[in-house]
């Protein structure tokens, strides 16, 4: 296990995120979703002082020993807490929400987001599967409809002013479709979905998304080994890049 990461000491509980690493070198952070999310969940919660948060990545490709040990087949991610073990995604999310110091405040209710961006991720990879101009479609029509909500709302993020967990959940969604969606299928998100461009862009901004986001290339490679593709040499000595830029001019 490596590239342990802490936010926070002092006097609050410690949380333990275990991750799964990346699949180019094992050691930096991967592209699995529900690690950013939960990643995300609990960096906002460690910001706000409720809780101390140790994130340490796993090379699921050679897992170590004791993660073999004590895991078993089990693949993160995996929440610590008091030395009581989570493993699954559903649980996680319920412990986070019922017994981490503040998660209850993350978890708004709020029933037409949490319908506006299920799905969302099964049409990008109906996309990576086979690119046609179906698939494209149906994919847009889903990015507009979270552009007309966000321009509906004016608000910074889904919910409001406050960053919740469907934010959490929906915008690795979204740097998985800029990223992959790019390279595989020359998909775009169109620059005239400007409510969703600025959503992005506040996003971008904020030290919950860029420090449990996953480098560019540990994307591809997620998405080219479901394709049983390899990856060339040259790519996996590349310098990582971070995908934060937007492609038109945002003024708040």
């Amino acid at each position: 296990m490596s590239e342990e990461q802490r936010e926070n000491g002092g006097d609050v509980p410690e949380i333990e995120l275990i991750i799964k690493a990346s699949t180019i070198d094992g050691r930096r952070k991967g592209a699995c979703l529900f690690c950013q999310e939960y990643f995300m969940d609990l960096y906002l919660l460690a910001e706000l002082k409720t809780i101390s948060l140790k994130v340490t990545t796993v090379d699921m490709q050679k897992p170590p020993p004791d993660f073999r040990t004590n895991f078993e087949a089990t693949h993160p991610p995996i929440l610590i807490d008091n030395g009581l073990a989570i493993l699954e995604n559903d649980k996680i999310e319920r412990h986070i929400m019922k017994n981490v110091p503040g998660g209850h405040n993350l978890f708004v209710q709020d029933k037409e987001v949490a319908t506006l961006i299920e799905n969302l991720y099964s049409k990008l990879k109906l996309v990576l599967v086979k690119n046609d101009e179906q698939k494209n479609n149906a994919l847009l029509s889903h990015l507009k409809k979270i552009n007309d909500h966000l321009a509906q709302r004016n608000s910074r993020f889904l919910t409001g002013d406050t960053m919740c967990c469907f934010d959490c959940e929906l915008m690795p969604r979204l740097q998985h479709i800029r990223v992959a969606g790019k390279y595989f299928s020359d998909f775009e998100i169109p620059t005239n979905l400007t409510a969703l461009w600025k959503y992005m862009y506040h996003m971008y901004q904020l030290d919950a998304f860029t420090q449990s986001c996953p480098a560019d290339q540990d994307i591809i490679n997620h998405y080219k080994l479901q394709q049983m593709l390899k990856m060339k040499k040259h790519e996996e000595l590349e310098t990582p890049t971070f995908t934060t830029s937007i492609p038109i001019d945002i003024t708040d």
